[in-house]
């Protein structure tokens, strides 16, 4: 695969690090193509049940992973000899929060059902089935460790198995015209199996889960750094879901249609997060050693994202018809007018994502969460205007303006000022035509 041509940035190294993320990528792929045929099978109605069951639990789950993740491989990294220790009490953490979210997210959505103008069919059943399944993501703490280790890749083809089997057993469901209770628990299935592959992978490794164990101490240390980042991945929730629970006003096919747009403008938004990842160590580096050239990395990066994403953008606008038709046939009826709307989102987010980098490497945690609280309210206001008079495509201008709100917040910021000007010059191609003129 070749990179799009941007001088100066290192088309080589690119290509390992695509090899490294390949196997992601498939897990992805596939993904994306079953959720295709299950939204195609479901419909609008069935399909906005499950989306708005799945949107409306995923804050809750975001309180779940209690932010540890990060601490978790920092403090193995810190303290080897303490890992069994260090992953008992975030294990068990996790678990008894999980447990305890699972009767408040039932509770909460039993109260927005009561209060809502256009209640539809009670959905507890499903609401509860997808608070279960956040119950198994506590195991990921296992992925946490094998992070520290440098040994992701194994984590990736036991993920990459499940989504397999995933896929295979949705594909039986559709085929055996299941209805949509099914479906869900097919999602506690993914769930389950995937958390059984973490056990069974780390017990493989010579490695033994009976020898963790829970201490108070620990406890107490993890949670009060987490603290924050629990917030803040609230926010981020909030965020990417609050537009499907509150379109729910406007009835299941609403949310149904525009889930259906939403999986195609977001099933490339893996992207971005592969290419970041892989080269947060080389600016880490580069920030060490050469200032400079740390900050042509930033723009060279910022470049070739928004290489991919504009491309991919146009595109899409100009075959929005076609797409929602190959796609979905003709039973997202609205569809084709949202996501020409819908997509460029993904402009932002891709810029979005290599600029928290930015952020993280240079320790502004707080600004990169106040940056997301200041998306996620503006999205929240702005589907109170726009949804009651528009539904989905309403959502969608919501979702393209905070997102573009979001990514350049640190605008507003006098030290990150700098990035969001490099980043607008990589939108509006000011560097591309600066390279073709020197040229």
């Amino acid at each position: 695969m070749k990179l799009p041509t941007i001088k100066g940035f290192d088309e080589e190294a690119f290509n390992k690090y695509l090899k490294n993320t390949g196997w992601v990528m498939f897990g992805k792929i596939l993904s994306m193509i079953v959720g295709f045929v299950v939204a195609r099978f479901l419909g609008p109605i069935s399909f906005g049940d499950l989306s708005f069951a799945d949107a409306f639990t995923a804050i809750a789950a975001a309180i779940g992973a209690l932010g540890l993740d990060t601490f978790i491989i920092r403090e193995i990294l810190n303290d080897p000899a303490k890992k069994d220790e260090i992953l008992g009490t975030s294990l068990l953490l996790r678990l008894g929060v999980n447990l305890l979210l699972i009767p408040v997210s039932i509770g909460l959505y039993l109260v927005f059902h009561k209060l809502s103008d256009n209640p539809g069919e009670p959905l507890t059943y499903v609401v509860a089935l997808l608070s279960f399944a956040a119950f198994f993501k506590s195991f990921n703490v296992i992925d946490s460790y094998f992070q520290s280790q440098v040994q992701s890749k194994y984590v990736v083809h036991i993920q990459n198995i499940c989504v397999i089997i995933s896929a295979l057993v949705k594909i039986l469901l559709v085929f055996l015209h299941l209805p949509v209770i099914w479906f869900a628990w097919a999602l506690v299935f993914d769930g389950f199996i995937l958390a059984l592959g973490l056990v069974l992978l780390y017990q493989n490794k010579g490695l033994n889960l009976f020898n963790w164990h829970f201490k108070k101490t620990r406890a107490k240390s993890l949670l009060k750094q987490s603290a924050p980042l629990i917030l803040s991945a609230v926010m981020v929730s909030i965020y990417m879901k609050i537009d499907q629970v509150m379109l729910k006003t406007e009835g299941s096919s609403a949310v149904g249609i525009y889930s259906a747009v939403a999986r195609i403008s977001e099933a490339w938004y893996f992207i971005p997060v592969a290419i970041v990842t892989s080269v947060f160590p080389a600016l880490i580096n580069a920030r060490k050693t050469d200032y400079a050239r740390y900050i042509k990395r930033l723009q060279n990066l910022y470049n070739l994202l928004v290489a991919i994403s504009l491309p991919v953008a146009i595109v899409i606008t100009f075959a929005s018809t076609f797409i929602i038709r190959i796609i979905y046939d003709k039973r997202f009826e609205g569809a084709e007018n949202m996501l020409p709307i819908h997509i460029w989102s993904g402009v932002f987010v891709f810029l979005g994502s290599a600029s928290s980098q930015y952020l993280l490497a240079e320790g502004y945690t707080k600004i990169s969460f106040y940056r997301t609280a200041f998306g996620a309210v503006i999205n929240i206001l702005l589907n109170f205007w726009l949804i009651p008079r528009y539904a989905g495509i309403g959502a969608s201008i919501a979702t393209l303006i905070a997102c573009a709100c979001s990514t350049f917040y640190i605008l507003l910021i006098p030290k990150t000022r700098q990035q969001g000007i490099m980043m607008l010059k990589s939108l509006f191609l000011v560097t591309a035509f600066q390279k073709i003129f020197k040229r």
